[in-house]
């Protein structure tokens, strides 16, 4: 399992202040460390961050977008590291691991300027014969 076809293409996203907050509002998280830069600052912040579940979408939509429409998301193992602060850029990698009984298993990596902010597995399938290796 080795070769350019197995590595995802990089994505990139600017976390801009407006994308943190109405991340988290679409998540309905009210927690202020999300969308009130004092109040995160006066928590220790450096400034607002984003949520978990907008994390979690985004490695989804790192995955799909690569895999197509068609992925089917079995499973999803990721441990968060360092904050992703607006104003930072998130950056993912991947590639695939594995391939077996009809599943493929992509190793994802999000990172920001900190560190790695996500890093674990994605697990799929896709309809019979729709490989984007």
């Amino acid at each position: 399992m080795s070769g350019e076809r197995d590595v995802l293409p990089e994505l990139s996203i600017d976390l801009t202040p407006t994308l943190v907050v109405s991340t988290a509002l679409a998540t309905m998280d009210p927690t202020p460390v999300h969308h009130d830069p004092a109040l995160a600052r006066a928590q220790g912040s450096k400034d607002i961050f984003l949520n978990i579940l907008t994390t979690m979408g985004l490695v989804e939509r790192y995955v799909t977008d690569w895999a197509g429409p068609a992925a089917v998301i079995r499973r999803i193992d990721v441990r968060l590291g360092v904050p992703a602060y607006a104003g930072d850029r998130l950056s993912f990698t991947g590639k695939v691991v594995s391939r077996a009984d009809g599943e493929l298993t992509v190793e994802v990596r999000g990172a920001v300027s900190l560190g790695d902010h996500a890093v674990g597995a994605v697990t799929l399938t896709l309809p019979e014969g729709e490989d984007p290796c």
